[in-house]
């Protein structure tokens, strides 16, 4: 692949640095811009992450979501941490991942096409510039790959070779989840067995266990058939594809390169990249810059959207109107979904538009707990995507996956569930460096209340 090249853009040209001509939100102030060119020259260097053709495989299997025949299971960490970065994280989200996704599969009787925050997520966008505590203002933390979350001047500072530590973590995060993908970890007999782990002895989980065993039987019953892990490696082996949202746009661009066999430009950091609501601006850089390449591409839908606005947004990122090339994810809080989303599925049901409809359940229901931790409610995310799959399917549209952020640590930061966490718990494990997740147990009983709604 060839790196990316600066070029000046015009409005019916575009090359990866076409958004340097637009308005860029949500972007850190480098002090020193010669420094930050070198990085970016660095990193313009550096091997690809991702391969162009497991991007295309991504975007025809998102295309059979798009069309009702399989179901998008997206989550991961709030942002990702250079501090508590290691094997064992990384393995338990897989793991929790995995889980998700036989339940889902199984319920739903359909693929799920599993899609991590991970690999990739350091960047953050931020309510305000700069935070104020006791009286002393620091620029706000943007993120790992921007500046250190601590709040003291030295951490605060913005500084460019910070890009190239999360290029190096997410280097070594790949190699572990292609070695656990196709190692022998992914074997649906071994992730079934978590979960029947889980749901003994689970006072609240009654519901979950006729379906785990369920599974627990069509597994056994293969295998009278001769249908084995040893002799059929879809039953051992899984893939599992990267995302993260494409707000750092200098590292975006130096990871850019035009694919020597097809000649398009693609994003070679992640499989899947997404606009958040903060930078979904029509005329700004981020839809500038993500409508030139050709990865799947996502997103965020918040309650503020009109129903034009969403069809000229869609137009821009997919004017070819291409099943799986754009996926829409609604962020809008229990409380609001209900009443704003039905004109907008209506809107882009009867334009005809192929795409993709998830639910983020997770941002719109956050709040501030009374102890001062900022938390989310388990029946608050449950209720938002019942709405969702609700007024979707009343639409005529496919509820096509769920995007979550969750951990498979057990952390302490989303209250509810079966397992009762409260606001007194917060403290215990409350370990986000930004916003906060899911915890494994909770994750799971999530995936169980969505397969009654997928069967």
């Amino acid at each position: 692949m060839e790196k990316a090249q600066a070029s000046s853009a015009t409005s019916a040209q575009w090359a990866p640095s076409s958004w340097r001509t637009k308005t860029a939100h949500q972007q850190p102030r480098y002090e020193d811009p010669m420094a930050l060119a070198d990085v970016e020259s660095q990193l313009a260097t550096l091997p690809p992450l991702v391969f162009a053709e497991e991007t295309r495989q991504l975007r025809r299997q998102l295309a059979q979501v798009a069309q009702g025949n399989a179901f998008l299971l997206q989550g991961g960490d709030c942002a990702e941490s250079f501090v508590d970065f290691s094997a064992d994280s990384i393995r338990d989200t897989f793991k929790v991942i995995l889980q998700m996704a036989i339940v889902l599969t199984y319920a739903g009787r359909k693929p799920v096409v599993k899609v991590g925050r991970i690999a990739g997520q350091f960047a953050k966008p931020r309510s305000s510039d700069v935070e104020v505590r006791d009286g002393l203002e620091l620029p706000s933390f943007r993120g790992d790959i921007v500046n250190g979350s601590e709040f003291t001047p030295d951490a605060r500072e913005v500084d460019p070779q910070r890009m190239l530590r999360a290029y190096h973590q997410s280097t070594a995060t790949l190699n572990l989840l292609r070695a656990f993908a196709h190692g022998g970890l992914a074997d649906l007999h071994q992730v079934n067995g978590w979960n029947l782990g889980f749901v003994s002895g689970h006072e609240s989980c009654e519901q979950y266990q006729a379906l785990a065993h369920e599974i627990r039987d069509a597994l056994s019953f293969m295998e009278v058939l001769g249908i084995n892990s040893d002799n059929t490696p879809v039953l051992r082996e899984t893939d599992l594809y990267t995302s993260h949202e494409a707000l750092l746009l200098n590292y975006e661009e130096a990871l850019t390169r035009r694919d020597s066999l097809s000649g398009q430009w693609y994003n070679c950091a992640a499989h899947m990249l997404w606009i958040g609501e903060r930078t979904r601006q029509l005329d700004a850089a981020h839809v500038e810059y993500m409508r030139g390449i050709h990865n799947p591409i996502g997103v965020k839908i918040g309650p503020s959207i009109t129903p034009s606005e969403l069809l000229s947004l869609i137009e821009a990122l997919n004017p070819n109107n291409e099943a799986g090339r754009l996926t829409l994810i609604t962020r809008m809080g229990a409380d609001t979904l209900g009443e704003k989303l039905p004109a907008l599925a209506r809107a882009v049901t009867e334009e005809g538009c192929q795409v993709v409809w998830s639910s983020d359940p997770m941002h719109g229901n956050t709040v501030k707990a009374g102890n001062g931790f900022k938390t989310r409610s388990f029946d608050r995310i449950l209720l938002e995507i019942q709405q969702f799959f609700g007024v979707l399917r009343a639409e005529g549209a496919h509820p096509g996956g769920i995007h979550l952020e969750m951990t498979g640590q057990r952390v302490t930061e989303c209250v509810g569930g079966s397992y009762r966490v409260s606001e007194g718990d917060l403290a215990k494990r409350y370990e986000t460096q930004c916003d906060p997740r899911l915890n494994a147990d909770q994750v799971l009983e999530m995936a169980f209340n969505v397969s009654e709604l997928l069967r």
